[in-house]
């Protein structure tokens, strides 16, 4: 096997054109890791946050960029593989703490799941990040149950694409927030119950009039900062927020009278510097509840655009540039995917 392969490394913390393509040793898996060589690779606003300077790497993870592939595993640790089913030459798709930008990752073993019957390598690059996120905070912390009102703020990203199709096919009543109209048509194709389009509308009023005064069960929400009053006004006894990124910034005031009123819940978290056991149990979760609907049709990948992560265009210096710079335009609906080796079959 090659013992070099070709990347995207940060040159220095800025805009798109400071992801450049590098060349690396390939890297050798550990206890309970492996190798995976990448046909595709998911990209994320985290991604973003980390060019930038904002999302610092966790302790021993890599520093290049990307925490979601696809690919096929070329070695690794025999026993844990043995363990999760799995073995060399099996395609899977894998959540990563880093390195995902480059033609050979290591992942732990119990954060890979084998790719869905029926869904290619490019397909199966955009599910790690986004479902095990959705999964652990709009069903674990969120527990979200059937019948229930989901509130996802941001419904046309990875994750809001990924959050309508799984609460739907769980049975729950789904509302979201998009910034026009094209975006709020595209969520309603994927399922979503009501779509409000937060430059023209009011969610939290819209929100309330949507289920007749009630408020909704549980929010997905992105935004923080001063969207948190309002969706405290909209949550319906007992409710639940759960905050996955604070880019409305971090400072919040809202009622907390309305809290004990109502018995409010309000929770977050992060994924990546989360242990590897603790992801192993999210993929079991997903296997277990969310693949079966990715294999029959009831979920699908919705991949906006794809680029050859190594070919400059635009006037940048590489595909995961222009991918960063859509990504960056918010013009896209569902997830960018970058392909390596040819191989995103």
């Amino acid at each position: 096997m090659t013992t070099a392969m070709e990347c995207i490394e940060i040159r220095a913390y800025g805009g798109p054109e400071m992801l450049v393509p590098a060349e690396r040793p390939v890297p050798a898996p550990g206890v309970g890791e492996a190798l995976i060589r990448v046909g595709a690779s998911g990209v994320n606003r985290p991604d973003v946050l980390q060019r930038m300077g904002h999302y610092p790497v966790p302790p021993g993870a890599s520093d290049l960029p990307g925490l979601e592939v696809a690919g096929v595993i070329e070695a690794g640790d025999v026993s844990a593989l043995q363990a999760a089913g799995l073995a060399v030459g099996d395609r899977v798709c894998a959540l990563i703490a880093g390195g995902g930008y480059a033609q050979y990752c290591v992942a732990p073993v119990v954060q890979c799941l084998p790719v869905p019957k029926g869904l290619t390598v490019t397909e199966a690059a955009t599910l790690p990040e986004t479902f095990f996120t959705v999964w652990s905070n709009v069903f674990d912390r969120g527990r979200l149950q059937p019948g229930e009102t989901l509130l996802v703020q941001g419904g046309a990203s990875g994750i809001g694409v990924t959050a309508i199709q799984l609460a739907k096919a769980a049975g729950a009543t789904v509302i979201v927030t998009a910034g026009s109209d094209d975006k709020c048509q595209a969520c309603l194709r994927l399922g979503a119950d009501y779509a409000i389009n937060y430059r023209t509308a009011d969610f939290a009023q819209e929100a309330l009039r949507l289920t007749g005064g009630r408020g909704v069960d549980v929010i997905l929400d992105m935004v923080a900062g001063d969207y948190t009053a309002r969706e405290v006004a909209c949550l319906a006894e007992d409710g639940r927020l759960v905050f996955i990124a604070i880019q409305g910034g971090v400072q919040s005031g809202f009622d907390a009278g309305l809290v004990l009123r109502k018995r409010l819940t309000i929770t977050g978290s992060t994924l990546r510097p989360r242990p590897v056991p603790f992801k192993g149990a999210i993929a079991q979760a997903l296997q277990t509840h969310v693949w079966p609907w990715l294999e029959n049709g009831r979920v699908r990948p919705v991949v906006f655009r794809a680029f050859d992560a190594l070919e400059p265009g635009d006037g940048l210096p590489s595909g995961a540039a222009r991918a960063h710079a859509l990504m960056q335009s918010r013009q896209h609906i569902g997830k960018i995917v970058l392909t390596w080796n040819g191989d995103g079959a």
